[in-house]
């Protein structure tokens, strides 16, 4: 890889200026000077562009990941959130350039991807999906005083000793319960216990720990 070049002095800029005005063309410039062609034809542009022959003041030291490394990291975590920061820094590395992890993070934080922690979601089939956005499309337009005569209810099993592995995922804010920023939960395990319970306009009801399997029966019963 070659070094970064040594920035040209204000005098050899105004003589590469003064020559151009004169006439002189950018490779005959370059030969004159022992200048690059490219070089030359950079310092004219600028100052035909902003009448200067110095560098104009940066607002802050160079990103040390490329806009194409960026957005190549912003795909890859928008594709699959889960993706930690160790595996962007070999991705980097891979390409050549080689940063902190704190630095990729800042790089995602500039197009609003911060890492948080995943929210648990039920696991719903396609079938599952459709049914509820069908109901919700059928109930849509209902006035307020038809949901006054509903009770919502169901039971859940509560499992004693679960997992309580945390998962992060890269995500924008407002995007907490898109399919691919869950983790989604089944009912099964070790010890534990099934709970009834519901709610409807007028508040919650008492919760019911229900012995054995949840039947037509015990459902009447509790309800």
């Amino acid at each position: 890889m070659m070094g970064k070049s040594k920035e040209l002095s204000q005098d050899l800029r105004s003589l590469i200026v003064a020559q151009h005005q004169n006439g002189t063309g950018y490779r005959l410039i370059s030969k004159n000077l022992s200048i690059p062609v490219s070089t030359v034809g950079a310092i004219i542009r600028k100052w035909k562009k902003h009448h200067l022959i110095i560098n104009r003041p940066r607002t802050g030291a160079p990103r040390k990941i490329s806009d194409q490394g960026v957005r190549k990291m912003v795909r890859r975590v928008l594709k699959e959130p889960r993706t930690n920061r160790k595996a962007l820094q070999k991705d980097m590395e891979a390409a050549g350039t080689s940063v902190t992890e704190k630095t990729i993070g800042n790089a995602l934080h500039r197009h609003g991807l911060y890492g948080r922690s995943a929210r648990k979601t039920p696991f719903l089939k396609k079938r599952h999906v459709e049914a509820r956005l069908k109901f919700a499309k059928q109930h849509l337009d209902k006035p307020v005083e038809y949901w006054e005569n509903v009770v919502w209810s169901d039971e859940t099993k509560i499992e004693l000793f679960g997992c309580h592995t945390t998962h992060h995922v890269w995500r924008r804010n407002g995007t907490a319960h898109h399919p691919n920023n869950t983790i989604p939960t089944v009912k099964f395990g070790g010890g534990n216990i099934m709970a009834w319970g519901c709610f409807s306009s007028r508040g919650t009801g008492r919760l019911h720990i229900i012995e054995g399997a949840m039947n037509g029966n015990i459902y009447r019963q509790t309800s």
